[in-house]
């Protein structure tokens, strides 16, 4: 239990919720807002009732509301208020923080709760790229910064790949345009699948003939499906691989050993790419998904 986070520092609750470090201290101050634990030298400390409150008050202030009138608000009303706000708006900002909270506190029901009520408004589509892709852009930087710790990033992936899994799924039953197939996978030692995944479901919907490999694919087991179609696609996601001065040898090894047809092309997306321009024949690079979409 000792990997679960329960405690939160000033600067954390600053990168869950975007409202700096010292405009919290003076809310704390001014408004009474916050009561957190001081430790013997004075640092505070915050607990998870903490955490949901910073984050519904920096959702009705980004709506207007000025932090007087929210103070004023008691705790119910504070919560009311907000679920208002995100029913009447099916604002996607209160979802994805809705969901940082699930992610904290391991609250499936909430995850479910939150999905349920923006997927009266939205596709599958519009929710991952409004809710899912900004909550994993913000849980690598909170990665980054040591707000969380692994297990709350494999426990909210784990809930938004079950999603991906039952729309793939429903997808499957489409009849295909077998004139390309689209190989998806990952290199070796690429664990990160919910970018391929999604990719994954978007082509499928688009009646696209998909085989997919999943993660740690060795590049010579590609040369396999090649036996079997005239022309081949080959899409991953490089979000840690390969390492950036590794990332020109691996494609230059893609090239000579997989692309040896002139039908065949290579396209790539993720951080690892997003500043890169691929000059490697048939291997292409894209900052994101509905660029690589543009073109197939």
């Amino acid at each position: 239990m000792n990997n679960i986070k329960s405690v939160f520092s000033v600067k954390d609750l600053e990168n869950l919720s975007g409202i700096k470090a010292h405009t919290i201290r003076i809310w704390e101050k001014r408004y009474d807002l916050f009561s957190p634990n001081r430790d013997e030298n004075n640092i505070r400390s915050y607990n998870s009732n903490d955490l949901k409150r910073i984050l519904n008050i920096a959702f009705l202030n980004n709506f207007g509301y000025k932090i007087s009138k929210i103070s004023k608000l008691s705790e119910q009303e504070i919560v009311s208020l907000t679920q208002k706000i995100y029913s009447e708006k099916t604002n996607a900002s209160y979802a994805v923080s809705n969901m940082k909270l699930a992610m904290f506190n391991f609250d499936a029901s909430l995850f479910q709760k939150t999905y349920d009520e923006i997927a009266q408004t939205k596709s599958f589509e519009e929710i991952f790229y409004e809710v899912f892709i900004p909550l994993l852009d913000e849980i690598g930087f909170l990665w980054q910064t040591e707000t969380l710790k692994p297990i709350h990033e494999h426990f909210i992936s784990s809930l938004i790949r079950q999603k991906l899994f039952s729309e793939i799924e429903q997808q499957q039953k489409n009849t295909f345009d077998d004139s390309e197939v689209f190989v998806l996978f990952l290199p070796m030692h690429e664990i990160h699948e919910l970018g391929i995944m999604f990719v994954n479901y978007l082509l499928l919907k688009r009646n696209k003939h998909v085989i997919y490999l999943g993660g740690s694919v060795p590049m010579e087991d590609l040369i396999e499906v090649k036996k079997y179609y005239s022309k081949v696609t080959f899409v991953s996601y490089f979000t840690v691989q390969p390492e950036s001065e590794k990332l020109v040898d691996y494609l230059n090894q893609f090239k000579s050993e997989i692309l040896t047809r002139e039908s065949d092309r290579f396209c790539i997306l993720g951080k690892q790419v997003f500043d890169f321009k691929s000059t490697i024949k048939d291997v292409y690079t894209y900052n994101g998904i509905q660029n690589l979409l543009l073109e197939l």
